[in-house]
């Protein structure tokens, strides 16, 4: 916060106004529907711990921010094991089903998004998570945070021709609700989707819950908030209900 070369390109302009009338929301999963990377950074340190990583050194959250968080297994592997892929790819499977029995109770929705989903139910609008998680991941992820019948479906970065911070993941999002980019945004907890957002040419809100922010505003979101009740959320909304008078004033 103290940023202040950060703060003042994340106070460019919070406007929405381009996309009027909105048509669809995109979220991502981690970290932008329920704070689950504590839980991530848990799982994968003392798995990495477990097996000698680094010399036994246990792994800081700067080193999870810059090889982990965001990125798409395939990614972190190459990243963890230059040289083995393959016990990459095992290990973090194996670091994927440790997180799902360490989040089962755990995880809790980001501040003020039940908030934004009545918001969202209001106006009609249409709904897509877009992940790189796995979908076993995604699926106790979203029910765990109460949006299992909120979604119209979940696209997930695997299945994907490729993941973020490529856009695929968000084009076939688009695609699979029949909606424009130009009438469309997304939230994003990371580089790479923020990246895969904009790629994509979607407006993409970027939350500050756990990545610096100078990092963050490097992926050229639209701007930054702090959590769903953020006034700078909700300024953008109220602009974009008076552009589009007619959708919700019935004029």
């Amino acid at each position: 916060m103290g940023d202040s070369t950060a703060e003042s390109s994340a106070n460019k302009s919070y406007s929405l106004s381009q996309v009027a009338p909105l048509e669809a929301v995109l979220f991502d999963v981690d970290g932008t529907l329920c704070d689950s990377d504590p839980i991530h950074f848990i799982a994968l340190r003392e798995m990495l711990q477990e097996i000698g990583f680094n010399g036994g050194v246990p792994i800081t959250e700067e080193f999870y921010v810059k090889n982990y968080a965001g990125r798409h297994n395939e990614d972190a592997a190459a990243l963890l094991f230059p040289n083995d892929h393959e016990k990459g790819i095992k290990f973090l499977e194996e670091k994927e089903a440790y997180f799902r029995r360490l989040a089962k109770d755990k995880l809790k929705p980001i501040n003020g998004l039940h908030k934004l989903r009545k918001w969202i139910e209001d106006h009609g609008l249409k709904r897509v998570a877009v992940t790189n998680a796995p979908r076993s991941n995604a699926e106790l992820m979203i029910s765990a945070v109460g949006l299992s019948d909120f979604f119209e479906t979940v696209i997930i970065g695997s299945e994907c021709e490729h993941p973020k911070p490529f856009p695929d993941p968000y084009l076939k999002a688009l695609e699979v609700l029949k909606v424009s980019k130009e009438h469309a945004i997304i939230f994003e907890d990371s580089v790479s989707g923020i990246k895969a957002g904009v790629a994509a040419g979607v407006p993409v809100i970027g939350l500050a819950t756990r990545n610096p922010e100078h990092l963050l505003m490097e992926a050229k979101p639209a701007f930054l908030i702090k959590d769903y009740e953020d006034p700078k959320l909700w300024a953008a909304l109220e602009e974009l209900d008076k552009i589009s008078g007619r959708a919700t004033n019935g004029a």
